[in-house]
């Protein structure tokens, strides 16, 4: 396939989600720019795109602004993926989350602009919803953080609007709600629940909720996420721009339903699972106890249609486990 004129870098490339939209947009023709700096993005993640003719690598920190500099030329399109995940993560070392999500976003969208790169999409979080306890969540209606992950992730709102209102930049955000999906890292003291669970399951052994189970969550698969960033990087609608979105399925489901789904999934595969109990453990600090999002100014302004429900979602992550773990 011939490479499209339009060539996109995507940050965080050799993470979870930034692999996964590498691999989407070199399948639709565009020319990608991947960077990373393999902090907590795998090299193997990327290890098939290197012989893609449309596949460019720039390996660095975004927290180096002459690495940021380097990875726009020739930029029409930045989707901004690199970020340092986890609310724990970020309790327990909030100078390296600021440092990573801060000030490395600011040199990112700095350098976009520099560049003259005009449409700038970033991940932002459902966690900035912090202590506002309405549901579902509308993107309008945001409380306190609750963590120093969830306060660095709304600066990143604030810039983004900034750089939109002084460079008429066309920036929108994605709020995303507890993404899973392949390639998401089941190993690690900050694994995210779903892939964790499933690693945990099929190796026998119990996986930990923290507190009772009825905390929820609007786990988002994450060919929804990949839609949203296609929608945000082409749209015309000029409403867009400056705004965030919420980027989820729209259900809300606790952990304990959570841990029943993912048994469904797996005891085709290993029908063991259905026997192995859950251990709990005391909630910690800084977690939003439930989340459920609105996806009407998604639906509306950008025309995002999540295709994959929890369900749907899992059987096919837990097809891609069974294949790498």
């Amino acid at each position: 396939m011939p490479s499209h004129p339009q060539h996109i870098l995507i940050t965080g490339a050799a993470g979870f989600i930034g692999s996964n939209l590498c691999e989407h947009f070199l399948e639709l023709g565009y020319s990608v720019t991947g960077m990373d700096n393999f902090l907590t993005g795998k090299p193997s993640n990327i290890a098939g795109f290197y012989s893609h003719p449309n596949f460019c690598f720039v390996e660095g920190d975004i927290r180096d602004k002459s690495k940021c500099g380097e990875a726009m030329k020739g930029i029409s399109i930045v989707l901004h993926q690199a970020a340092l995940g986890s609310v724990p993560r970020s309790v327990k070392d909030p100078l390296t989350t600021n440092s990573v999500n801060v000030d490395g976003f600011l040199n990112v969208i700095h350098a976009a602009h520099q560049a003259g790169v005009k449409r700038f999409v970033y991940a932002t979080s459902s966690s900035v919803y912090g202590d506002h306890s309405g549901l579902p969540k509308v993107e309008d209606a945001i409380g306190k953080p609750l963590s120093p992950y969830a306060a660095s992730k709304y600066i990143n709102e604030l810039y983004a609007g900034v750089f939109h209102r002084l460079h008429g930049m066309e920036v929108i955000g994605l709020r995303y709600f507890n993404v899973f999906g392949k390639h998401q890292d089941p190993d690690g003291a900050y694994a995210a629940a779903i892939p964790k669970f499933i690693k945990l399951f099929l190796e026998g052994k119990s996986p930990v909720i923290y507190g009772d189970g009825s905390n929820s969550r609007d786990f988002t698969y994450i060919k929804n996420v990949i839609q949203a960033n296609e929608k945000a990087a082409f749209t015309t609608n000029e409403k867009a721009f400056g705004e965030v979105f919420n980027i989820a399925f729209g259900e809300r489901t606790t952990l304990l339903e959570l841990i029943t789904e993912i048994k469904n999934a797996l005891s085709v595969h290993a029908p063991n699972v259905k026997t192995i109990s859950v251990t709990h453990e005391n909630e910690r600090p800084g977690e939003i106890p439930h989340s459920l999002a609105s996806i009407e100014k998604a639906r509306n302004v950008l025309g995002y249609t999540p295709s994959h429900s929890l369900k749907a979602g899992l059987q096919e992550a837990v097809t891609w486990y069974l294949e790498n773990i």
